[in-house]
């Protein structure tokens, strides 16, 4: 095997943390992948993995190992992938982090009518919700909010502005009443949400709606007795009268729309900077990735033309 694709197979095992999740997505036997890696720790005269029953990881050299060899290999990749796209046709390989609300909101809708667009174009998609780092993983580009975004992109809005929601269900307002200011909150069972990047307790955030300090933003410690880091179960823990949550409109516009959530405090939550489609700025943009931006740029006009008004409670 050529030192390339030996590297190559070191990196998929250190990835996926698995000598079979690797072989799968290499498309070899776990036992062919295995003897490679062996190879390769006998040529390099030192071990690169911890191989135990359940897992494997990496050793002091293997994590030196993988640090230096990545950023060369996406380099080779790229080169490679520049060389069979010659005459500017669309193909090859695209991969893509995108946050999980994202993923149900563009991604999945658009996905079908952009594999038939582009036929020649694979696409290879992780859904993230935390930082992710584009030239350092091999990403071509990724979706995340404009104040998340990593310096030195190219940065291209879809969707335009959002806002976040804070939503309860009707039964558990009828018990508990609605808050009228954000302070109230501190009366609420508020479900609290664990940032996937940094694992803090991510902060509600809310803006003056009048006075000296009219549009600027503060932050609230809410309190509650759950705490979850994915959207889906705080949705349904609100839905089902556990508490109030405060999540991206986008994903609470089902629940809303059939009134199993009322969203309150909607004053003290105007509209921020939205989600941007992003891709670095240090190489030529392939064809593959120029014809998924226009894309995405199409299917984003089409859908700023059907947004719906929010369903508030009747006491805001």
């Amino acid at each position: 095997m050529r030192d390339d694709q030996a590297l190559r197979a070191f990196r998929a095992i250190a990835e996926h943390g698995s000598f079979t999740r690797a072989a799968a997505a290499l498309d070899v036997t776990a036992s062919a992948l295995s003897q490679t890696l062996q190879q390769l720790e006998r040529q390099l005269g030192t071990r690169l993995l911890q191989r135990t029953t359940r897992r494997v990881g990496l050793t002091e050299a293997g994590t030196e190992m993988l640090l230096r060899i990545a950023p060369a290999l996406n380099e080779l990749d790229m080169a490679m992938d520049a060389i069979r796209q010659h005459g500017n046709r669309p193909r090859g390989t695209l991969r893509l982090t995108v946050p999980s609300v994202i993923a149900q909101s563009v991604i999945e809708p658009m996905l079908g009518e952009f594999m038939l667009r582009w036929p020649d174009v694979r696409l290879d998609i992780r859904v993230d919700d935390g930082l992710t780092d584009l030239v350092g993983e091999g990403f071509d580009a990724g979706i995340r909010l404009g104040e998340r975004l990593q310096r030195d992109m190219v940065a291209i809005p879809i969707g335009g502005p959002m806002r976040s929601v804070v939503v309860g269900s009707p039964a558990y307002f009828k018990r508990h009443g609605y808050p009228k200011t954000p302070k109230e909150l501190q009366n609420h069972n508020c479900i609290k949400f664990r940032l996937i990047s940094s694992g803090a307790i991510y902060r509600w955030e809310f803006a003056h709606r009048s006075g000296a300090q009219k549009g600027r933003w503060y932050e609230i410690a809410v309190n509650g007795s759950l705490t979850v880091n994915d959207i889906s179960l705080a949705l349904r823990a609100a839905e089902d009268g556990i508490g109030i949550t405060n999540v991206l409109e986008v994903s609470a516009r089902a629940s809303l729309d059939a009134g199993r959530l009322e969203c309150v405090l909607e004053p003290w939550l105007p509209p921020y900077e939205g989600f941007y489609l992003y891709y670095s700025s240090r190489f030529q943009v392939p064809p593959k990735l120029r014809v998924f931006v226009d894309f995405i740029r199409e299917w984003s006009a089409r859908g700023a033309a059907v947004k719906k008004p929010l369903h508030r409670s009747p006491n805001t």
